[in-house]
This record gives C-alpha cells, sequence and structure tokens, in this order.
C-alpha cells in the first residue's frame, strides 16, 4: 500500500547554513561594542566628559546587542531541538520505502520501481539510465503513461549492469522535440535517519542522503 505525504510531513523547516557564522559575527560585534564603550568611559576628558544623552543611546544599543545575541541562541537550541524531534518521529519510516527523485541502488538482481510523469502532450517516453559518472548507459521507450516501470537492470544482451547507484531521466517529446526532460522519481528503502543541517535526511542503501520533505509518498515493501 502506497501512502501519499504532504510537503509539511516529517520535516521541520530548514535553517540557512549561514546561521551559526551569523551568531557568531554578533557576538563579535557585541564583545568589540563592550570594549569600544568602556575605553571611551576610561579615556574621556574629565574637562569635556561624554553627553549623558549620547551615553544613553549607546548603552540601549549595548541592550539591543546583547538581547540579539540572546535570542539567535535561544532559537538555535529551539531548531536543533525540533529537528531531533522530527528525525524520532520519522525512524518509524526506516524499513519502509519511500519515493522521490534520487539515485536509485541497483544490487545486480533486485528491480527499481521508476514513477515516470511525462507531458500529456508527448507522443513518446524515453527512459534514459545514467550511472553515477553521469554516463548514459540504457535508453528505454516507455508508455505515455504515469504507470510505474519496474527497471530490472538488464542490457540489451539480458546481461545485469555492474552494482551500484543509477539516476534515471524522462524524455518526453513530440514529433522529435523534447518537450520536457526531468529526473523521474523512484522507491528506495530507507535504511536510516540523519540530521542534515536543519532538517533530516533519509539514507538510502546506496548512502545517498534524501530530504525527507522532498518525498512524496512511503510503502510497506512487505505489503
Amino acid at each position: 500500500m502506497t501512502t501519499p505525504i504532504t510537503s509539511g510531513s516529517g520535516a521541520g523547516q530548514p535553517l540557512p547554513q549561514a546561521s551559526s557564522q551569523q551568531t557568531s559575527g554578533l557576538t563579535s560585534d557585541f564583545d568589540t561594542f563592550i570594549k569600544m564603550l568602556t575605553a571611551q568611559a576610561t579615556n574621556q576628558d574629565p574637562l569635556e566628559p561624554l553627553d549623558s544623552t549620547e551615553y544613553a543611546a549607546q548603552l540601549a544599543q549595548f541592550s539591543m546587542v546583547e538581547q540579539q545575541t540572546q535570542t539567535n541562541t535561544l532559537l538555535e537550541g529551539l531548531q536543533s531541538q525540533l529537528g531531533l524531534a522530527n528525525m524520532a518521529a520519522l525512524s518509524g519510516w526506516v524499513g519502509m520505502e519511500a519515493r522521490a527523485v534520487a539515485p536509485g541502488y541497483f544490487d545486480g538482481s533486485n528491480k527499481i520501481t521508476i514513477a515516470p510523469n511525462p507531458a500529456a502532450a508527448a507522443d513518446s517516453v524515453t527512459l534514459v539510465v545514467k550511472d553515477a559518472n553521469d554516463t548514459e548507459v540504457q535508453r528505454i521507450s516507455l508508455p505515455v503513461s504515469a504507470e510505474p516501470y519496474e527497471w530490472d537492470g538488464l542490457d540489451s544482451d539480458g546481461n545485469p549492469l555492474e552494482a551500484g547507484e543509477y539516476a534515471f531521466v524522462v524524455e518526453s517529446r513530440k514529433d522529435d522535440e523534447v518537450l520536457l526532460e526531468e529526473y523521474a522519481e523512484i522507491y528506495f528503502k530507507v535504511n536510516e535517519t540523519r540530521m542534515q543541517g536543519g532538517e533530516v535526511g533519509l539514507i538510502t542503501e546506496g548512502g545517498s542522503v534524501v530530504l525527507a520533505s522532498s518525498v512524496s509518498a512511503l510503502r510497506d515493501p512487505n505489503a
């Protein structure tokens, strides 16, 4: 049985990778501001002391910088906790088959289920199979249909291709003109869940990482 997955299921909102650098920058600015303010107060001219209004404004800026630094630290902590909670929730996906745009791992015998989505206006559809080096190894004619296709990993002579990861591109043509060319979704077994930045990543049999938020369906391989 295949279960559709909504875009909001499971994965937390991604956190920009530069967030830790931004926090470090704020902390650095915060420390620099303290040093400058202390030096200014220590070395002010006794005959012309610092204006109280200006000094109060600088203290207010100091307070704002401090609050921003603390807020960013708190948000990072909350983001980490949410990510771990999401990963724990998705641990039930381990052993299941998820559908997403991802490389498929061929072990030399087991078929890979491909979910093509050709252009409706196409009059011919071709499945282009590429190996891990992005080299084309096979072209297969498909019907103009979104029905799943079972790729057996056999070449034109009926011999199995080498074990490894393969990518699948669907070419939709009309009158020999390419209407659409895109990577197809496949079903892959989830071996592990792992934090990937601010999102939960699903580890495939081939070791690739697929973000949980990109999964469109889930099924039990034993059903």
